[in-house]
């Protein structure tokens, strides 16, 4: 009787909501609790300063949902602030403000998803933050399969100029060489000198087939690689803040 295979549980995922209304914060709790099969960590920061701070002490942050209102403050400046620490973790705007103009200054600072509160069904922004992660997966697979196939043009670029230099290197003293065999060729040989000279002839011709043949490497074709937490339940409070 052949057992099941135990299936993968999926991995907790964390959440840095930075909003200053403890109200909006309970909504978003229940909605990641409610929603199904997966689990969500939920960390609450009320102020900009107090999630910048979390954000560089905790790396296990994998998106962070920010509002725009702050005292002081706004989403967008937390969103450049983010940006001049070199941050790669996703955001998603949630906010009261219904502004286009609010959104497309959001989306050029790197804003994978604009939210309006109100919005809001008990699914969305679970799903969002879901799709997000995803999106934002497939990116960084794309970016590294980029970054190999450029490595292995620069490889095949190096060997073609190596292999290149190596022929015309070769070329002089072939070319010397061919000059004198036929210049031994025309003069008064033994039977057993003209057989040494058609053997020598012959490997010579070989050396050139070589050569050529180096010289007419595809190297596009080369490989240069070579064929090379906790289970599911009832989430916990947010960290911080009295939710």
């Amino acid at each position: 009787m052949t057992g099941l295979s135990p299936q993968k549980t999926p991995k907790v995922i964390t959440v840095l909501l930075a909003d200053d209304d403890i109200g909006f914060a309970k909504i978003v709790q229940r909605q990641l609790q409610l929603f199904q099969n997966r689990e969500f960590h939920l960390i609450w920061k009320e102020s900009v300063e107090e999630a910048l701070q979390e954000i560089q002490t905790n790396q296990s942050i994998d998106l962070i949902v920010t509002d725009y209102v702050f005292p002081g403050t706004n989403g967008l400046e937390f969103c450049l602030q983010l940006n001049q620490m070199n941050s790669e973790i996703p955001i998603v705007f949630v906010t009261a403000t219904r502004d286009f103009k609010l959104a497309i200054e959001a989306m050029k600072l790197g804003v994978e998803d604009f939210l309006i509160k109100e919005d809001l069904a008990e699914s969305l922004l679970p799903r969002t933050i879901l799709n997000v992660l995803e999106r934002v997966s497939m990116h960084k697979q794309i970016r590294a399969v980029e970054k190999r196939m450029f490595i292995a043009e620069k490889r095949a670029e190096a060997i073609r100029e190596l292999v290149v230099t190596v022929c015309h290197e070769f070329n002089n003293p072939l070319a010397a060489v061919k000059i004198s065999a036929d210049l031994i060729r025309r003069q008064a040989l033994s039977d057993e000198d003209k057989n040494l000279l058609k053997g020598f002839e012959e490997n010579f011709r070989k050396i050139e087939s070589e050569i050529k043949r180096l010289r007419d490497i595809s190297f596009e074709r080369i490989d240069f690689h070579g064929s090379d937490h906790s289970p599911s339940g009832q989430n916990p409070p947010p960290s911080s803040g009295s939710v």
